[in-house]
């Protein structure tokens, strides 16, 4: 099971803390509600998230005259999974050509995220470049190169210090002249508090809409897990800059902090495409809303 070295992490976790408050129970009273809100909400799933999830709870109650706290768990599951299912939203595009943006701050997992992605579509058998635009950050496009070397895919990268929207541009060129499947696009590890660089990735969205209208396009949002109510907020800002077509979720195998994933998928009605679960080439996980639920509480 793909979730399963999570379990000591927030599953393992959040699991224990909901088994506690609902097993030996003589009945399913509102005491019992109230602490399961308690339970949530410090497992950095959002205050308004949490109201959605208990409220839905208290009507399945009602409606299926549910009497044994067992069954609290039974039905959490499926309304966690209904509330982050996004049904084809999950996918990642699987048109050619495509193009990928991937957005984050520094220290989220952005650049191996894309390397995992690009392994995943060479599997998949399809072509893949990767554009150096993280031109900000001192050795950026060589560790994505480090990466591109590994996949076996090639890297197209200015001097530290360029213009952002001139490597996209020159990708481009170069994917076209090549009929590139997918152009992956790293991005400097922006802040959402600061606004030249949140313009940066406006004009990079130009200059891809201007240079290559026909592709399809994915702006991924790379979130680390472990930063918990920080990750929330960062979706927020990063969506009014760019049009987020999906999230990806790092570092989930270690933190208690998993709740994000439940919180953005509602909140702001994202997809989840891909977790991280692991340091591995294949430990970027195409996500899945009741195999995700399920998770958090089957041993």
């Amino acid at each position: 099971m793909a979730f399963e070295r999570k379990k000591k992490g927030f599953f393992g976790r959040l699991s224990e803390k909901i088994t506690d408050v609902v097993m030996g129970r003589p009945s399913i009273d509102e005491e019992l509600l109230e602490e399961l809100e308690e339970v949530l909400i410090t497992s950095d799933i959002g205050m308004e998230t949490t109201m959605h999830i208990v409220e839905r709870l208290r009507e399945d109650i009602k409606k299926e005259y549910l009497s044994e706290p067992e069954q609290v768990i039974e039905h959490l599951k499926t309304i966690i999974a209904e509330l982050m299912d996004k049904g084809d939203r999950h996918k990642l595009c699987q048109d050619s050509p495509l193009i990928i943006l991937m957005i984050g701050i520094n220290g989220g997992g952005k650049t191996t995220s894309i390397g995992k992605i690009a392994h995943k579509c060479r599997q998949e058998g399809k072509t893949v470049m990767l554009a150096a635009a993280d031109t900000f950050r001192a050795a950026a496009a060589e560790q994505l190169e480090i990466w591109g070397d590994r996949v076996g895919v090639n890297v197209v990268r200015h001097q530290e210090g360029a213009d952002p929207s001139a490597v996209i541009y020159d990708a481009i060129q170069s994917a076209k002249a090549k009929n590139i499947d997918v152009l992956i696009c790293d991005t400097a590890g922006r802040l959402q508090n600061k606004k030249n660089l949140m313009d940066e990735l406006t004009k990079m969205n130009k200059v891809i809409g201007r240079e290559y209208p026909e592709a399809s396009r994915e702006n991924l949002l790379v979130l680390d897990a472990t930063t918990g109510k920080n990750a929330v907020s960062q979706a927020k800002e990063f969506n009014e800059s760019a049009d987020i077509t999906g999230i990806v979720i790092t570092k989930l195998d270690g933190t208690a902090k998993g709740g994000i994933a439940i919180t953005i998928a509602d909140e702001f009605d994202m997809a989840v495409k891909f977790i991280g679960v692991g340091e591995g080439i294949d430990d970027l996980k195409e996500f899945d809303p009741a195999e995700f639920a399920g998770g958090i509480f089957d041993e």
